[in-house]
């Protein structure tokens, strides 16, 4: 199963741990994306798209008030919940005072 992985931090958190502690999560990081696992941090600018009424309309910001932003996102492809955790646990966001939120994916078309 694919699971969609939103991981929401900020720099203080990061700047909190030491020079071995940010190493150390890194190197989890590394772990993570050699098993095949797409990962990306993103930029602070939002962009929220909607066309309710059939015409684009776009506004600035996340769309939920978020008081911890959000910094980037994976697609890890795992056996379950569990293993998606453990793989995870060790990584900046986790580890920073940050939070990742997981999703199952429903469906995926792979490309």
């Amino acid at each position: 199963m694919k699971y969609l992985c939103l991981a929401y931090g900020d720099e203080q958190g990061w700047q909190e741990l030491t020079e071995r502690e940010q190493h150390a999560v890194l190197a989890q990081d590394e772990v993570v994306r050699k098993r095949g696992a797409i990962m990306a941090s993103v930029q602070k600018s939002v962009t929220c798209l909607r066309a309710w009424d059939g015409a684009a309309s776009t506004t600035g910001g996340p769309f939920p008030d978020l008081k911890t932003p959000l910094a980037g996102f994976s697609i890890i492809d795992a056996a379950d919940l569990d293993e998606v955790v453990g793989l995870l646990a060790g990584t900046p966001c986790a580890r920073a005072k940050g939070v990742i939120e997981i999703r199952p994916i429903r469906s995926m078309t792979d490309t």
